[in-house]
């Protein structure tokens, strides 16, 4: 089978986009596996089908680079909705359904785009940790000298800790730089590895930003891959609204890819 596939990347978070739209891709777990492998396919942090759907502008079926069915990915979102655009649905405002419920999105005119996230209604302590669900689950560590950090590995020892290890934790690690400024890196679950960057993350390390005041907010945050800003409300200490990712997505290239009968069983 012959497959044509475009990549995208939002901060370094790099994904493999497939127009779906006419219903006809299907492909297993091996194959979305293969496909993102960095050695011997494509490469990338995930794979998406742009699906119609009814009610909405499009579906965001996405897939983590192991091949399983992936939760919320924020700069995958953003892509996406890029990716939309590029592809036909011109427009400037979106809704579309993912796995975490409908969002919206804005592609903005400095080449940036927004992507509106679900509401939280809870963070929990673990120490000095923060553990909350901003559409995927994300374990937030305050840490100093986070460029020098081991992330591999010490993401690796939370994310395979009880009670983590069964369903999986994105284990992501903050540096203060100042009161609306944070550098964060992320250890994924389904990537198993640092990757440059983490929209989920990112969202969840501002909401957990203990500088945040009640009211609006925007945080500045730096990442391996480059610059986002995540704007939201703070109602109180559990509650956050109005929130909102905000950064680049940039068509990387297009291609076409012949998936072997060895790989489709």
């Amino acid at each position: 089978m012959e497959l044509v596939f475009y990549k995208y990347e939002g901060t370094g978070n790099d994904f493999i986009l497939i127009d779906n739209r006419n219903g006809d891709i299907q492909l297993s777990q091996d194959e979305i596996a293969h496909l993102c492998h960095r050695r011997f396919g494509i490469g990338a942090d995930g794979l998406m089908l742009l699906n119609l759907q009814a009610g909405y502008d499009f579906e965001m079926e996405y897939y983590n680079s192991d091949g399983a069915v992936g939760s919320m990915c924020g700069n995958g979102g953003r892509c996406l909705t890029q990716f939309a655009f590029d592809c036909g649905i011109q427009q400037e405002r979106f809704n579309f359904i993912a796995s975490d419920g409908p969002h919206e999105a804005i592609i903005e005119k400095k080449g940036w785009v927004k992507l509106k996230m679900k509401d939280v209604t809870s963070i929990k302590k673990d120490h000095q940790a923060s553990i909350l669900n901003t559409g995927s689950p994300h374990y937030i560590l305050p840490v100093s000298q986070l460029k020098q950090m081991d992330v591999y590995s010490e993401g690796k020892k939370i994310r395979y800790s009880e009670p983590f290890n069964k369903e999986g934790i994105n284990v992501n690690f903050v540096e203060q730089l100042a009161d609306d400024q944070l550098l964060v890196r992320t250890y994924e679950r389904g990537v198993e590895d640092e990757t440059f960057s983490c929209g989920t993350g990112v969202t969840a390390a501002a909401l957990s930003n203990p500088k945040a005041t009640v009211g609006k907010n925007t945080t500045q945050i730096n990442t391996k891959g480059g610059n986002l800003t995540v704007e939201f409300e703070k109602i109180d200490q559990q509650n956050f609204k109005q929130i909102w990712l905000c950064g680049p997505a940039k068509f990387v290239f297009k291609g076409t890819i012949v998936l072997s009968s060895t790989q489709r069983h």
